[in-house]
């Protein structure tokens, strides 16, 4: 028997290959970055600010271009705008009209676009799945997950990023036998389909290389694992009671955690067995709760946003956790109301942006909460922010904002 985990983590690469952040939650999806920041004084330098539509998906970057998918106001459409990364310049916007979708707690698409080989990709809240031609905003081909596959939408919309894995981009749409689903990303043609899950608003971990990639998914009832073909290897029963899981499966120091609103956290240990993955549980904290906020792994600790997230007090606590254990080390309470973002740095300082707009850098040390910096930076957000080139792009419920943050 030994630790599958441990032997595939060799194959990621310690270098990212390009500057980018193409993708949900940054270049390996796990919020990490080669970059290094410095502490700030008053507030970081605004470089631009370009109002965009309704959303909550992230802001996307590659070849010097950053990316949003909105709501135009006043529409029912999906759209999607390239802008210069160094101005604002708009470079083009387009989009296409789908069925009116007014889900509660804000319009427009939750999922993040996914950027690979000149095409950026998307996922609306209706669950239109779309290639563009990443230069000129042209549509390629357009795919209605829900309707093709006769699957009625989640309360809150459909929120999965598309991931792209090889000549393949891969979705939840949930329901037997289409719960997770893959297409070709030549022509939106289905190439898999697997698993009899209901649809999360999560979206997957991959890591490995080749041939060699695993997907990790948060469904509506299991952790799964799957190869790049979409075979499943594994999985375990993992249910939230209100059907609102939302975190990305993290793999962290050996162990691969899972997190939700109502169950908790659990860490796994994937062995092999008998030429069979097998997942181990290692520990579980029902205290551990996260919403829609991925925990971060820095070296032998996880940082989380945790919380209850009511709608009558609604607040979210910082927690600095040891892998191993799910001990946790420290707390810091009331750092955003439903939500904040975490992105590890190149040095291990920590990033934040909470939902309130305010933009934090502090240690990753495991004695106790250090601040180096905090401003306010934009208004209410649930978006995951773009660390590239020492400049953070996020987006408000009004704006696409650049900022330059000073470097080591």
């Amino acid at each position: 028997m030994r630790s599958f985990l441990v032997s595939v983590a060799v194959l990621i690469s310690a270098e990212f290959l390009r500057a980018d952040w193409p993708q949900f939650l940054g270049p390996k999806r796990d919020s990490t970055t080669k970059e290094t920041v410095a502490p700030w004084t008053g507030a970081p330098k605004l470089l631009w600010k370009k109002p965009v539509g309704h959303a909550h998906a992230s802001p996307v970057f590659a070849d010097g271009l950053v990316y949003a998918f909105y709501q135009p106001d006043g529409e029912n459409a999906d759209a999607l705008a390239a802008y210069d990364a160094k101005t604002g310049e708009l470079k083009w916007g387009k989009g296409y009209e789908r069925e009116a979708y007014t889900p509660p707690f804000g319009k427009g698409p939750r999922g993040t676009p996914a950027i690979a080989d000149g095409k950026v990709f998307t996922l609306g809240s209706t669950g239109i799945l779309a290639a563009w031609d990443a230069k000129t905003g042209k549509i390629l081909w357009k795919v209605e997950t829900l309707k093709q596959f006769q699957t009625k939408n989640l309360f809150f919309g459909v929120s999965t990023s598309p991931t792209v894995v090889g000549d393949t981009v891969v979705v939840m749409v949930g329901g037997k036998g289409r719960g997770i689903v893959g297409f070709d990303v030549a022509n939106g043609n289905v190439k898999w389909k697997t698993t009899d899950d209901a649809a999360s608003y999560s979206t997957p971990l991959v890591y490995g290389e080749g041939d060699r990639q695993k997907l990790v998914f948060l469904t509506g009832a299991n952790l799964v694992g799957l190869d790049a073909k979409g075979t499943k290897e594994w999985s375990l029963g993992f249910k939230d009671l209100l059907n609102e899981s939302s975190t990305a499966p993290v793999l962290a120091d050996g162990l691969l955690i899972g997190s939700s609103v109502t169950a908790g956290s659990v860490a796994l240990k994937l062995v092999e067995k008998d030429g069979k993955i097998a997942p181990e549980k290692v520990w579980s904290k029902p205290k551990l709760t996260c919403y829609f906020s991925t925990p971060v792994a820095v070296g032998k600790y996880l940082f989380m946003i945790n919380g209850a997230a009511t709608l009558t007090n609604p607040t979210v606590t910082l927690r600095c956790v040891e892998i191993a254990t799910g001990e946790v080390k420290w707390e810091k309470e009331k750092v955003g109301r439903y939500h904040a973002a975490l992105i590890r740095t190149g040095d291990d300082k920590l990033l934040m942006l909470d939902d309130n707009g305010y933009l934090s850098l502090f240690e990753s040390s495991e004695k106790e909460y250090k601040e180096l910096a905090r401003s306010k930076v934009c208004g209410v957000t649930w978006a995951h922010p773009a660390l590239v080139n020492g400049v953070v792009y996020l987006r408000d419920e009004k704006n696409l904002i650049a900022l330059e943050l000073p470097a080591k």
